[in-house]
């Protein structure tokens, strides 16, 4: 009995180091056209995702997404030159209330997914770079929406850290807000905004 189970320990081991290292090798455009197809697959299946039930949507984000982002660093550049100023505890808060303010977004583009496929965009990259550029666009109903990632490498594989949408960087547009509220009410007063934004939207779901 203990050997069967120590073989199945070996055997999902074994597929966990296999499964990694093919998202480690995977190209940066091919890794963003599997997650996001990943995505949106999951989304058309589940109802209550359709229904915006945010407890969903952030299992699934965490489960497919979160895997593939540096989301340090894209709190890091959203929070910009007083990321260094905040504590270590500062940082973890301003990581998860960022983190729910952006799943509760997330939520409501999900909610909307019908018919939708992905498409990548030819992208202009070189075997040597560590930083790149992936374009896609959201094909459906309606105008093309465009949606494009910034990746770096590192060692377990690609991740992104930033994203265009229809033409707007995601860490650009709020560093601008964040600056503004840490200027009035400094670290934690950036915190507590973020916190009272999300409770406010977690009335409304």
């Amino acid at each position: 009995m203990l050997s069967q189970q120590i073989v199945r320990w070996i055997s999902a081991a074994t597929l966990a180091v296999a499964s990694a290292t093919a998202f480690a090798q995977q190209a940066p455009d091919q890794l963003v056209k599997q997650v996001s197809s990943e995505v949106l697959d999951a989304a058309k299946a589940d109802k209550s995702i359709q229904a915006g039930d945010v407890k969903q949507v952030s299992a699934l984000v965490e489960a497919k997404v979160m895997p593939h982002v540096n989301f340090q660093r894209m709190t890091a550049s959203a929070v910009g030159r007083y990321w260094r100023q905040a504590t270590p505890e500062q940082q973890k808060k301003l990581q998860d209330e960022f983190k729910t303010l952006l799943v509760r977004t997330y939520s409501g583009a999900l909610a909307q997914v019908r018919d939708q496929t992905v498409q990548l965009k030819p992208m202009r990259s070189t075997p040597a770079d560590t930083e790149v550029i992936v374009r896609t666009e959201i094909r459906g109903k309606g105008d093309p929406i465009q949606l494009d990632y910034r990746l770096e490498k590192a060692a377990d594989g690609w991740k992104i850290y930033d994203v265009n949408v229809l033409g707007v960087w995601l860490v650009e547009n709020y560093r601008n807000s964040f600056a503004q509220e840490i200027g009035a009410g400094g670290i934690d007063g950036l915190i507590a905004k973020l916190v009272e934004r999300n409770k406010a939207a977690g009335g409304k779901s």
